[in-house]
């Protein structure tokens, strides 16, 4: 059985509220209309950019990578796992969640999205 859409609610209580969405066999986690991670296989990973990545890669934590079905092609993202010590912590938990919103909104991405549409709720 899959937890529901609300098992992150105590981790993120400090943060403030988010929202799951479906994502390519995963899950998007947003903060109003921004997504700022994601989840799979139960691992969560935020966004980050080079000014937010420097506190995953001294935690010794990876990339979410996936192989492109019709290349084979290995490819490596800007979305990095939590360290496993920030599912006990949701207070350090939220700082880290802070940046990735942050990171998010620095994005090209969410900057194209913001054009398009006007400008996005962050939350």
């Amino acid at each position: 059985m899959t937890p529901g859409p609300h098992r992150f609610d105590d981790l993120f209580a400090e943060f403030g509220p988010i929202r799951l969405r479906r994502f390519f066999g995963g899950e998007g986690i947003y903060a109003g209309d921004v997504m700022i991670g994601m989840v799979f296989d139960d691992v969560i990973y935020f966004k980050t950019d080079d000014e937010s990545r420097k506190a995953f890669v001294a935690e010794k934590t990876r990339p979410f990578q996936f192989v492109k079905r019709k290349s084979g092609e290995l490819v490596i993202t800007t979305w990095f796992a939590l360290p496993d010590r920030l599912y006990d912590d949701p207070e350090e938990l939220a700082a880290w969640a802070r940046a990735a919103h942050c990171a998010a909104l620095r994005s090209q991405t969410v900057k194209k999205k913001r054009k398009r549409k006007g400008r996005i709720r962050s939350r």
